[in-house]
């Protein structure tokens, strides 16, 4: 049975055990001189395993009496949670050795973190949701502090470990709720409870403070307060991680408890991740708007995002769910492509985040200016780029509930929040001419960029065939 088990965590179970190697090589040959090297091959295992998890998997298996589930829907999230952390890790050396802040610990905290975000979207259990979510956080509390000897790194990492521990507290306590009145700390054993008759008030509770705990995690707003402070504060290429992988693995968890825990409680649950989604997309769009430091305008930009993708989870359906997942692919990849930009924004070698600094950037690099206008179209949902299917998606799953208010809302939050990306655009194109940025670009930041801007336009095809394959992780989830 141990055997069984093993075969099914596998890809977590190498991925934790390389991890554990690459420290250990890291202390043995020469410490932060490995760091670069490790980059590249952690980036490649996670590759591997993306592949791996393709192309191989098929059928849904549990294993430890089900706390741990193997199904379409947690191998969608986990190629994308690999795949994006590999990106963001190979986009980030060269910025992280030019200015010496590269350790070997780098690409490790990163590994380990990707485990706990892969355990995360396969927990069938509230005892392994908890132990994916804090391998997962503890990893990114360290990751956002790395640069030990600048006060705002440090400030951001300490925010962010206090606010996440309160988080962790609430959920714990939601499980706790929950474990109470269900008698069981599986889902599938809480949704047979839900099931039986009238939901008890105190599992209600339970819910609702697991909803909040993962709500911190995803930045939905009220809980997002952390988000700003973090993106700006951590160095750059640790903030593109955050605003990768973490959001895929959290969404996906959020969607898992919400259908295998409580899937038959929809029109309980639904009603907090509607309300939760509307004040994600307005407050993200509208107060973004003032913002002038562009890591702290993809903060809010972050927060409004993931409004519309719990649009498509607050329309319960399997149409809602599918939505989810192809928005939150479209996403990662958008936000790859900004981040890669973002890193090369640099005067005289030094960090430029001003937006205002991109004035007239068309004139010195037509065809990175030209990249960008792709991205910032596309993360504001204008047509034909493929954001705005993202956006379609989730809006005519929310339809197709009968929830058109929200649609509709969403609707108006995307014509609010297009106007800060557009403001992006205006200054590369028709700004005051000002003294330009540095033309250095390393060539994975360069090649990451452009393909991100491609796949924005070549993906109104048949965006990939991501579509179907979205689908059918819906369906495994929602039964």
């Amino acid at each position: 049975m141990i055997s069984a088990d093993i075969s099914v965590i596998l890809p977590e179970l190498l991925l934790a055990l390389y991890a554990m190697g690459a420290l250990m090589f890291g202390v043995y040959a020469g410490k932060d001189r490995t760091a670069g090297l490790l980059i590249w091959v952690t980036a490649g295992v996670m590759v591997a395993l993306a592949v791996w998890l393709g192309v191989t998997g098929a059928g849904n298996r549990t294993a430890f009496g089900g706390m741990f589930i193997n199904d379409a829907f947690a191998r969608f999230s986990k190629v994308l949670i690999l795949l994006s952390a590999a990106a963001v890790l190979v986009m980030g050396q060269d910025w992280m050795q030019r200015r010496d802040i590269l350790r070997f610990e780098y690409p490790v905290l990163v590994t380990l973190a990707v485990v706990g975000m892969m355990l995360m979207v396969s927990a069938g259990d509230l005892i392994a949701l908890y132990m994916g979510l804090e391998l997962q956080s503890l990893a990114l509390y360290v990751l956002a502090s790395i640069r030990r000897d600048h006060a705002k790194s440090t400030e951001a990492g300490l925010k962010y470990f206090m606010l996440g521990a309160l988080s962790s507290g609430i959920l714990l306590y939601g499980a706790s709720l929950t474990y109470g009145y269900a008698g069981t700390t599986l889902f599938a054993g809480i949704i047979t409870t839900v099931q039986s008759g009238d939901v008890p008030l105190g599992l209600l509770f339970g819910l609702v403070f697991i909803i909040t705990g993962l709500a911190f995690k995803v930045s939905a707003v009220p809980f997002h307060m952390w988000t700003p402070d973090v993106y700006e504060g951590a160095p750059t290429p640790v903030t593109a991680v955050f605003a990768t992988a973490p959001k895929v693995a959290a969404m996906a968890l959020l969607a898992r408890v919400a259908h295998d825990a409580f899937g038959t409680a929809t029109a309980d649950w639904g009603q907090i991740i509607a309300l939760l989604a509307v004040l994600s997309m307005f407050f993200g769009s509208i107060a973004a708007i003032g913002q002038r430091d562009i890591k702290r305008l993809m903060a809010y930009s972050s927060i409004a995002h993931m409004g519309y993708a719990l649009v498509g989870l607050a329309a319960g359906t399997a149409a809602g769910v599918q939505a989810m997942l192809v928005y939150l692919a479209i996403y990662v990849t958008m936000n790859v492509g900004t981040f890669a930009f973002i890193l090369s924004m640099e005067r005289d070698g030094r960090p430029v985040t001003d937006i205002r600094s991109l004035n007239m950037y068309s004139r010195q690099e037509p065809l990175r200016a030209m990249a960008l206008l792709v991205l910032m179209f596309s993360l504001a949902g204008v047509p034909p780029m493929v954001g705005f299917f993202g956006k379609f998606y989730v809006l005519r799953a929310a339809v197709g509930a009968d929830m058109i208010w929200l649609a509709v809302a969403g609707a108006l939050a995307s014509v609010i929040g297009a106007y800060y990306y557009l403001r992006i655009v205006y200054f590369m194109y028709f700004g005051e001419e000002t003294e330009g940025l540095d033309r250095r670009m390393p060539a994975a930041q360069w090649g990451l960029l452009m393909a991100s801007a491609a796949v924005m336009v070549l993906g109104i095809v048949n965006l990939f065939g991501i579509d179907p394959l979205a689908a059918a992780a819906a369906q495994t989830l929602v039964r």
